[in-house]
């Protein structure tokens, strides 16, 4: 397991958690042969017990994760592509390690996709939320922000809108 040193901010310290709850989910649930989506909850009180989060900023690496996560597994599912067309930019621009990881998890939830009880379908990007990383698209005015690792979504530089949508490559 990776040793999380001590974050700089809130936001730092969540996107080190969602890459720390994407890592050992995924090989907890390679173990145990239980869903990785199941075991998160489990590694969430692992991972946010070493930031000491309050019960409200605990559960948001998790539902940031699973959102990316079903988002890129649909993307998988429809277009039958490359998850790299789901990011927007260069994977090579990502720590390779993290990039195994997020690509790995994506393949693992298209097949457990069916078996989730909530639904990304309809899921928006909203200023303030933690993205994994991809190419997010401004709602109003057509802006794309890209992100390379977690990161807080700020509001449209150019609009200053709240709302957002992961770009498509189709």
């Amino acid at each position: 397991m990776k040793k999380l040193q001590p974050p700089r901010d809130l936001i730092e310290a969540l996107g080190e958690t969602y890459e720390l709850l994407l890592e050992n989910a995924l090989k907890k649930a390679k173990q145990s042969g239980v869903t990785m989506h199941q075991i998160m909850a489990v590694v969430r009180g692992h991972a946010v017990a070493l930031h000491k989060f309050s019960d409200d900023e605990a559960i948001k690496p998790e539902a940031y994760m699973k959102r990316d996560l079903v988002d890129a597994a649909q993307y998988l599912d429809k277009t039958g592509k490359k998850l790299e067309g789901w990011l927007g930019f260069d994977a090579a621009l990502i720590k390779r390690e993290f990039w195994e990881y997020f690509a790995e998890a994506a393949d693992q939830t298209t097949i457990e996709l069916n078996q989730l009880s909530w639904q990304a379908q309809d899921a928006g990007y909203h200023s303030g939320e933690l993205v994994g990383l991809g190419t997010l698209v401004c709602d109003q005015c057509g802006e794309k922000m890209q992100f390379h690792k977690p990161a807080r979504i700020p509001s449209c530089p150019k609009c200053n809108n709240a709302h957002f949508h992961r770009q498509r490559f189709e």
